[in-house]
């Protein structure tokens, strides 16, 4: 049995699809069983469970042989990096005496160590628990999600804005969700004594000057990169919703993955979905 934490997200509804298609027996973990209907009609079990319970998670490891360790993000209306630390300190804590024989961890391109720098470093400490404790452990590297232009859709559509924190011209790596369930599905599946670090992208690089375009000829319309200067990030961060907290760790992440990005990897596992196949299944209002 594959037990699948953040199972209705993205990427782990896209892992449990996975493993689902290969004939695999998967358990999402949730906070709400409603969101995992889909999956459940599909062969997956569910659990429901709050991933800052220690003993819940423990519980529903112990059903389980393998994990895949995807540490849902926290709202950014409270300080993400100390939610999301405790909760990774909880599924770090319940694989102990789980009886898993392997684990899959989730992690991002540039993850290294650091304060205030968002996933860059909450996921960072993720990968040195993993390395750590004595269950077998590959890692997943993702690029910067596909999903994450998603609330950028409307505006688009109806204002021919894209506003982004990035230069029109800047390429950086992308992921779509379903290209990440297959790398996962594949970790998954590997034999348990075999640990691997995996970085994944899609077919090939992008910039916000491609997704314009993208977007264009998507809506029939032209569409404008509009970027927000630097000084204004932590503003803009907060006019979403984010607390100063989470806004100071975001702008700090989005400045590494500028000003300091990780050197390409020696060998990048690269997906099938492109930026405009991927944008062009989107709904939008």
């Amino acid at each position: 049995m594959h037990v699948i934490l953040g199972g209705t997200g993205h990427v782990g509804s896209a892992t449990a699809e996975a493993l689902l298609s290969r004939g695999e027996p998967v358990t999402v973990v949730t906070r709400n069983a409603e969101n995992a209907e889909g999956l459940r009609r599909k062969g997956a079990r569910v659990a429901v469970a709050d991933i800052a319970d220690t003993e819940a998670l423990r519980a529903i490891f112990r059903r389980g042989r393998r994990l895949y360790a995807l540490n849902p993000p926290a709202s950014p209306d409270g300080d993400t990096d100390i939610r999301e630390k405790r909760t990774i300190a909880s599924i770090l804590s319940a694989i102990e005496g789980s009886g898993l024989e392997k684990v899959v961890g989730h992690s991002t391109y540039g993850a290294r160590k650091g304060e205030r720098i968002g996933d860059l470093g909450t996921l960072f400490e993720l990968e040195e628990g993993l390395r750590r404790q004595p269950v077998p452990a590959s890692i997943l590297r993702a690029a910067y999600y596909m999903t994450n232009w998603d609330m950028s859709l409307e505006t688009a559509k109806n204002n021919g804005v894209l506003t982004t924190f990035f230069p029109s011209d800047f390429r950086l790596a992308m992921v779509a969700p379903e290209d990440l369930g297959e790398a996962a599905a594949d970790l998954m599946t590997e034999p348990a004594s075999e640990t691997r670090l995996v970085h994944a992208e899609g077919p090939e690089r992008y910039s916000s000057a491609d997704v314009a375009a993208a977007l264009s000829q998507r809506f029939g319309k032209p569409v404008e990169v509009k970027t927000v200067p630097r000084e204004q990030w932590e503003e803009t961060y907060r006019s979403f919703g984010f607390s100063d907290a989470a806004a100071k760790s975001y702008a700090g992440m989005t400045a590494l993955a500028m000003e300091s990005p990780p050197p390409p990897p020696n060998e990048a596992r690269r997906g099938r979905v492109t930026l405009r196949r991927y944008l062009s299944g989107q709904d939008v209002q």
